[in-house]
């Protein structure tokens, strides 16, 4: 009998088993469980610190820059010659602070001065002016952090000579 009982025991967890792995099955038909998300490429990093530094250039500043993707990992940075020591730091500062709130970090700056939100201080961010979220079809792909005061013009100038479609504007 002692077999019959434990032979009975181990076919009725097995039972359950299978009906847990069933309905777990049935629970999540419908859900995606994936999803595909873009990410920046080096040579767009690249050519994103190239096309700032153009633009700082052109308006007689010197910049560091730093690229980060979706994850916050620095896929490229760059200072020019010339920049504060602590150029590239304050650069990639920003950048994980536009990456983290998802906003520009002059936008972040005017809500802590305001009083309206504080946790990006004491989350230990840099809520400066100068670095902007990268965003492509809607998706947030990283984040473009510059060391300086007009950092978010050379950002943008970046951002859009390497993510902005041309123009598609038909001629009659």
């Amino acid at each position: 009998m002692r077999i019959g009982t434990s032979a009975c025991a181990l076919f009725l967890m097995a039972a359950i088993c299978v009906a847990s792995d069933a309905q777990a099955a049935q629970a999540t038909k419908g859900i995606q469980a994936t999803r595909e998300i873009k990410v920046i490429s080096s040579a767009g990093a690249r050519a994103m610190a190239d096309a700032c530094t153009a633009w700082a250039e052109q308006n007689k500043q010197v910049v560091a820059m730093a690229i980060l993707d979706w994850g916050g990992n620095l896929i490229e940075s760059h200072a020019m010659e010339g920049v504060a020591a602590n150029g590239i730091d304050t650069a990639l500062l920003k950048a994980k602070s536009a990456l983290r709130w998802r906003r520009a970090t002059s936008e972040t700056n005017r809500i802590v001065r305001s009083g309206e939100n504080l946790a990006p201080t004491f989350m230990n961010d840099f809520p400066q002016p100068g670095a902007l979220p990268i965003m492509v079809d809607g998706q947030i792909v990283g984040a473009m952090g510059v060391s300086s005061a007009d950092g978010e013009k050379c950002a943008q100038a970046a951002i859009d000579a390497v993510f902005k479609k041309p123009s598609t504007a038909s001629t009659p």
